[in-house]
């Protein structure tokens, strides 16, 4: 069963960083995608970034316009675990950010910020931007 378990949010003032972290176990692919959804109070759940891997060393990276230049998502094969490097963060990135997941995905593209492109989803870290 696939599992997908945040961590690293919390509270920092605008100008600073955090990273948060996906441990994610019960799959075996080689290839898969990932990605980073967050939802504000009264909001929809909103695509971040996403990462597609057919396997290896090889990433293709999709950010949503908002965080271009601020945020890196990134994965490391030894700890099967999806990160997301926050830098610049403002009071509009306040939001609880979720970890979704699809195992064997066969292809990228910015269609990977869309949550109806994932099956199993972890159950989010609260992040807080203040001014």
């Amino acid at each position: 069963q696939v599992q997908l378990v945040e961590s690293g949010g919390g509270s920092v003032q605008a100008g600073g960083s955090l990273r948060l972290s996906c441990a994610a176990s019960g799959y075996t692919y080689r290839s898969f995608c990932m990605g980073w959804f967050r939802q504000a109070p009264g909001k929809e759940r909103e695509g971040v970034a996403a990462i597609y891997t057919p396997g290896g060393s090889t990433y293709y990276g999709y950010y949503a316009d908002s965080v271009q230049g601020r945020f890196t998502i990134s994965h490391d094969n030894s700890k099967n675990t999806l990160y997301l490097l926050m830098n610049s963060l403002k009071p509009e990135d306040t939001a609880m950010y979720y970890c979704a997941a699809t195992p064997g995905c066969g292809s990228g593209s910015r269609s990977l910020l869309y949550q109806y492109e994932y099956p199993y989803w972890g159950q989010g870290t609260q992040v807080t931007v203040s001014s």
